[in-house]
């Protein structure tokens, strides 16, 4: 998840102190689009590992001072020593996404420093909790869960005194996904290894040095910039295949490869260091410091009190929704947009619903067979991967049952939530899939959705509710520029088609079309006619009017006018949701939100919000719209929709909670005011 490289030169005159530090730069920068949260980087001198690492994002660290006093101390010598001309020199650098240990507290953000080694780690260790319990002779100073791998690491490598042997047992035991980096007091080499594959590095004989990176596009695209791309593209560029690790040493930095599975040839000699190297931490000076403890923006979806009362007042709200009218045939109630019930009390979206059938598997490994790897290695496909239950399934048949080899791609907005991002991580480390993440500027997104938030308080409107979800509509961009980048033309979505919620824009006046699947298409008028209803609305409340308005009008072309040339899985695959929950729970202890028995939208952290605006306000919520379409379809009793949506529509208080802390906006607050306004029934 998040953005990890390195660099190991044996001679730092051979590319020359410029280049080396300009080397770094632009790994950072190019890292930085998998997260932007915190940086920190380590430098492996002569008789010490030095650290520097910050609360942001890497280009604000690179520009600052302390960031250039590391540089000078490490690659400028100290008092002219002549000897620390010629002296190796190997770096490591993280870019990070926060998910386990808020960033504000410096222990928590990487490099991670525990038992003699420096590490970065791309990634989430799920079970890093049960690791410490287990190992109990382990020192825990931080609740990152990379330290738990590292700490592991050191204790296996002080009894083997093998480093490949030592890492094989840490895989063997972790769960989730897991690129690291480590460099090492008592040994001259860097250890680079992955159990997904999200590992690239490359030889570069002109330094005779070794680079690697997180993604195959960030260090190409630094080795093209650096003026070394053309060796590098003559086969010395590789990837390291999911459960394969690399020693590059100092000595001689061309990467030995081993796999993570099983032993393979002996290990080439690795020079130990005695007395070992000194592991000097930036803020090591300052003796008083605060204790680990967890981001407010980053607390359990149900940490904590909350406010008596909300139960009940949960309970009154089901059972005033619960009286309304609704269809005899569906669940929909009387307050969705444009219904209408004829005489036997059945609306029209039931009376002009068309069954459909989905074409079968059969069918879907045909479409897929011009794009299969022949050789089963090369990337051949790019798969959304929300961490939700579809995209998680869809990930799991494409490598599993048809036989491709993808690449999952997720863009982070701020509102993944962790737990759709350790789902992330159980699959594509189970899988061994290389994941790429595309992370915005989390803090600009979470204030921009602030800013909407509390405009749509100040004078509110059902039709602007989607506001709140702008910021994710960038998916689509990234996703098409992600695999013209890569040179995949196959691009896979598991979007459910029953999940169309046509009445967010029926809300703004725009009829429903009935285009099936495709849950991204409006006529063209009909897109015109939301814009004119936007554009309105903005200029009756100019809070709209903010910083979030170019973000807003990008998403709308994102949403509805650049290409969307997807294969969706489900128009071919029966979307069955025991099957589906079965599988995920079985094969790959699929985690469940702890507040609801439901498992749809539980890794988006808006939704818990407005659905229930939605409810509170119209007397429905996502979840009826879409049980009612699988009644239509066949696939669920009236009695059995009835049931589920009793509980599935339940606010998830500690959730909605989460929401408002982290995007900065009181929850009693809003909750206070959501409840004051007029209601649809």
């Amino acid at each position: 998840m998040c953005g990890i490289f390195g660099l190991v030169a044996k001679d730092r005159s051979r590319p020359g102190i410029g280049k080396l530090r300009r080397a770094a730069d632009l790994l950072f920068r190019l890292s930085e689009s998998r997260g932007k949260e915190a940086a920190g980087i380590a430098l492996l001198d002569v008789d010490a590992i030095r650290i520097h690492k910050e609360p942001q994002a890497a280009s604000r660290m690179i520009g600052g001072r302390d960031y250039a006093a590391l540089f000078e101390t490490t690659l400028g010598g100290r008092d002219g020593d002549p000897l620390r001309a010629h002296a190796p020199l190997a770096l490591i650098g993280h870019s990070r996404l926060v998910t386990t240990g808020g960033e504000e507290t410096y222990e928590n953000n990487q490099p991670v420093i525990t038992s003699g080694i420096v590490g970065v780690h791309n990634g989430i260790v799920v079970n890093h909790e049960d690791l410490w319990r287990r190992h109990g002779n382990l020192q825990r100073r931080a609740e990152v869960d990379s330290e738990a791998l590292f700490a592991l690491l050191g204790d296996r490598f002080s009894v083997r005194g093998d480093l490949p042997a030592a890492m094989r047992e840490v895989c063997h035991e972790i769960e989730g996904t897991a690129s690291v980096a480590a460099a090492f007091a008592e040994a001259d080499v860097i250890l680079a290894a992955t159990n997904n594959g999200s590992l690239y590095c490359a030889y570069l004989p002109q330094w005779e040095a070794c680079a690697f990176a997180s993604e195959e596009l960030i260090l190409r695209s630094a080795l093209r910039r650096m003026g070394l791309a053309q060796r590098a593209d003559n086969g010395a560029l590789r990837r390291l295949e999911p459960l394969q690790g690399c020693l590059i040493r100092l000595e001689a930095p061309r990467p030995w490869v081993f796999s993570l599975v099983e032993a393979g040839h002996p290990t080439p000699p690795i020079p130990r260091r005695d007395p070992p190297r000194r592991i000097v931490d930036d803020l090591a000076r300052s003796q008083d410091r605060s204790p680990a403890v967890s981001s407010p923006r980053r607390q359990p979806v149900n940490g904590g009190s909350l406010p008596p009362g909300l139960d009940r007042q949960a309970d009154a709200l089901l059972e005033a929704v619960g009286r309304l009218r609704r269809c005899r045939r569906c669940i929909l109630p009387e307050t969705v947009p444009f219904i209408e019930f004829d005489a036997d009390g059945v609306c029209n979206f039931c009376r002009s619903h068309r069954p459909w059938r989905a074409r079968g598997v059969e069918a879907l490994a045909e479409r897929l067979a011009p794009y299969r790897s022949s050789s089963g290695r090369q990337a051949d496909c790019i798969v959304a991967l929300s961490g939700g239950r579809d995209s998680s399934y869809g990930l799991h048949l494409l490598k599993t049952t048809l036989g491709m080899n993808p690449v999952a791609y997720t863009y982070d907005w701020g509102m993944v939530t962790d737990l759709a991002r350790r789902n992330i991580a159980r699959l594509c480390g189970r899988l061994g899939v290389e994941h790429i993440l595309v992370s915005a500027d989390i803090r600009r997104k979470r204030a921009h959705i602030r800013k909407n938030v509390l405009a749509w308080l100040r004078r509110p409107d059902l039709g602007l509710v989607p506001l709140f979800m702008a910021g994710d509509k960038a998916f689509f961009y990234h996703a098409n520029r992600l695999k013209r980048r890569m040179g995949i033309r196959l691009d896979v979505w598991s979007v459910n088609p029953l999940e169309r919620t046509e009445f967010k824009v029926g809300f703004c006046g725009i009829p429903p079309e009935g285009r099936g699947g495709k849950f991204y298409k409006l006529r063209g008028l009909n897109k015109f006619r939301l814009a004119a209803y936007y554009g309105r609305r903005f200029l009756a409340n100019p809070a709209f009017l903010n910083a979030s308005l170019w973000d807003t009008f990008l998403a709308f072309l994102s949403y509805y006018f650049i290409p969307h040339e997807y294969v969706m899985l489900y128009e071919y695959v029966p979307w069955d949701e025991a099957e589906i929950q079965k599988t995920l729970d079985e094969a790959y202890r699929w985690e469940h939100a702890p507040d609801t028995t439901g498992t749809w939208r539980i890794g988006d952290g808006t939704a818990p919000f407005y659905n229930y605006i939605y409810l509170r306000l119209a007397g429905f919520t996502e979840h009826d719209a879409f049980r009612s379409n699988q009644i239509r379809q066949g696939a669920l009793t009236r009695e059995s929709a009835l049931a589920r949506t009793l509980e599935e529509n339940r606010p998830r208080w500690g959730a909605i909670r989460w929401y408002c802390q982290t995007i900065g906006v009181d929850f009693a607050d809003a909750i206070r005011r959501i409840d004051a306004l007029p209601r649809l029934y």
